[in-house]
């Protein structure tokens, strides 16, 4: 099972606005968020929001894909 960590996230994100050629004050008004939560979320701070992540991912056109990982019983499910 492949852990991705909020910096490597943060990289993505940071990589993907850069090749967008957007600055930060932009994406932050796009996404509904602030500037300093844009600086923290590159940053791959592991405290930021959700929510406000995933308003960040669709502004820039990203989706998460969230995978299950191997032999683990999925919720509700007995082994």
């Amino acid at each position: 099972m492949t852990t991705t960590t909020t910096a490597q996230l943060g990289a993505v994100i940071r990589a993907r606005r850069r090749e967008l050629g957007v600055t930060q004050k932009d994406l932050a008004m796009t996404s509904g968020t602030g500037l300093r939560f844009i600086i923290d979320l590159e940053k791959g701070k592991p405290t930021c929001q959700t929510g406000k992540m995933l308003q960040v991912l669709q502004a820039l056109g990203l989706d998460l894909a969230v995978g299950g990982g191997g032999d683990r019983p999925t919720p509700g499910e007995t082994s």
